[in-house]
């Protein structure tokens, strides 16, 4: 099961560069491509005032975090 939820898409650096270092401290995550999951891209519009930005990380709590830090989903995750 996924402790968290990323939204992401497939030419998004610094997507890629959260997912390896997710992957280097064994937090698992489902990864959803807003660009094939219109809902998804829904959803990432309405936390980020109508941007697709990305990576956004959905918590198990359903708060949510725009672009953060290996360090913010560490302490996010340890709350």
């Amino acid at each position: 099961m996924s402790q968290v939820t990323m939204y992401s898409t497939t030419w998004c650096g610094y997507c890629r560069r959260l997912k390896l270092q997710l992957d280097q401290a064994g937090i698992a995550y489902e990864e959803i491509d807003i660009e094939r999951d219109p809902d998804a891209a829904k959803f990432v519009e309405g936390v980020n005032g109508g941007n697709q930005t990305v990576p956004v990380i959905r918590f198990p709590d359903d708060t949510t975090a725009t672009n953060p830090t290996l360090t913010q989903v560490q302490q996010k995750l340890a709350a």
